[in-house]
């Protein structure tokens, strides 16, 4: 039997990143070396969710795979988040690793963005949610035990409540007509703390419940 190919997880804490990532481990084809996040500089959180990245390497911790940080300036460009995701991307290709794995669902101009950088590198993209059904998906989640909360939400898609609540049955039920269920659309982001993946829960209390560069953030902590 040949040897598992090598392979990384583009990893944003969240229910689909989460996802994915058990499909891989569930392919015995597949290797996961890493967890690979984007963190912004400054902030110390997770870029786009604001996650802190004490709560990034706790779950890492508990998942049991190596973390590695891409670290950006607040409010970088196109052309810095790639610079910085490049070299580390490069740095594992010289280890042989050839492939890269994402959460993305149904977005196409996402996808080719994240094949054309890849592109570019010799590498390729692996994404096992394409184009599944996501309130199966979301249902899904829910059912195998993960456990998440919404850690930002866009006020222009949905209503700043739905910030720091359990993403559950219930939340499904009240998301507003036209509102993905995985959120794809970037009506949210979450941060998942416990499940099937973990070797054990990630302890977290939510807190304050922001307004930020046009989002809601609620703070873990």
């Amino acid at each position: 039997m040949a040897a598992p190919e090598p392979v990384l997880m583009c990893w944003s804490g969240g229910k689909d990143s989460s996802l994915a990532l058990q499909a891989a481990l569930r392919d015995p084809a597949l290797r996961v070396e890493a967890l690979v996040t984007t963190v912004t500089d400054g902030y110390d959180r997770i870029s786009m969710h604001g996650v802190r990245c004490a709560l990034l390497a706790e779950q890492a911790e508990a998942i049991g795979l190596p973390l590695e940080q891409v670290r950006i300036p607040i409010r970088a460009s196109n052309a810095i988040y790639e610079e910085a995701m490049g070299r580390l991307l490069q740095r594992y290709q010289a280890q042989g690793v050839s492939r890269v794995i994402f959460g993305d669902l149904f977005l196409q101009e996402i996808r080719r963005y994240r094949e054309e950088q890849l592109a570019r590198l010799g590498m390729q993209g692996l994404f096992p949610l394409w184009l599944q059904d996501t309130r199966r998906l979301a249902q899904a989640f829910i059912a195998a035990g993960f456990r998440a909360i919404l850690v930002c939400v866009d006020p222009k898609q949905l209503d700043p409540s739905f910030c720091g609540r359990a993403f559950d049955e219930q939340l499904l039920a009240d998301l507003p007509p036209g509102a993905d269920p995985c959120g794809e659309n970037g009506e949210f982001h979450t941060f998942v703390h416990d499940g099937p993946l973990f070797r054990r829960p990630v302890q977290v209390v939510t807190g304050d419940v922001v307004h930020r560069d046009g989002f809601w953030f609620c703070d873990l902590q």
